[in-house]
């Protein structure tokens, strides 16, 4: 077979590249791994402090908060609440602008809600990074040791095989390993904020109605008297 001029000099290059990426995919792999099992262990911590803000609760905190429906009882009721702070933080907000007219209000409440979708999607960025890099990790830790090692089973030596092998083996486990746990922390917390965020965007719709509500009572008197 007739060689391709240069063809030896770019696969010695390729080989090089190849090979000298396996010691920055090992530490990435034992980085993800560290990583999974320390987010793990917050999902879980997580999950025992959790309150779920049910259907019921919202109903009851949207009538409680109607009643009479004035901003200093809005805050109240909402800080008296087992919501989430952030959400607390973000009703608070909208319930301290009565003098906001109504599409200034309903602006910066959806700019407030947009907030927080941003930091759920932050708080997911690195667990579904691992997701995805874990498994190609451990694929490129399983290809770049075999081919040293199929070409010391060329030469009869079966140790550095052995060896590669071994590696190569090592390398899937963790990648799969580490992408798996990643996988179930984003999917469950995933869960939660959609949920959270569903009721904020809940709430914060009745704490606008309410404001208008109670800034079209206020003119109604004015107007009247």
């Amino acid at each position: 077979m007739v060689a391709i001029p240069g063809s030896e000099i770019l696969g010695s290059a390729l080989h090089v590249i190849s090979q000298s990426l396996l010691i920055p995919v090992i530490v990435a792999l034992l980085v993800f791994m560290v990583y999974a099992i320390i987010t793990l262990g917050g999902l879980i911590s997580e999950h025992s402090n959790r309150i779920r803000f049910s259907t019921d609760k919202t109903a009851k905190l949207i009538e409680e908060i109607s009643n009479p429906g004035t901003p200093e009882q809005i805050i109240q009721k909402v800080n008296e609440s087992r919501l989430p702070t952030s959400s607390k933080e973000v009703l608070i907000k909208i319930a301290s602008t009565p003098k906001f007219g109504s599409k200034s209000r309903e602006a910066l409440a959806r700019k407030l809600i947009e907030g927080e979708e941003l930091k759920a999607a932050k708080n997911l960025e690195k667990t579904d990074i691992v997701t995805r890099l874990g498994p190609t990790l451990g694929l490129m830790g399983t290809l770049i040791p075999m081919g040293p090692g199929l070409a010391a089973l060329g030469a009869g030596d079966v140790t550095a095989l052995a060896q590669a092998i071994i590696i190569a083996f090592d390398t899937t486990v963790v990648g799969l390993a580490a992408g798996g746990i990643a996988y179930v922390v984003s999917k469950i917390r995933r869960r939660w904020y959609e949920d959270n965020l569903s009721t904020l965007d809940t709430l914060a719709e009745s704490v606008l109605e309410v404001l208008d509500n109670a800034k079209t009572q206020t003119t109604t008197t004015i107007i009247s008297k």
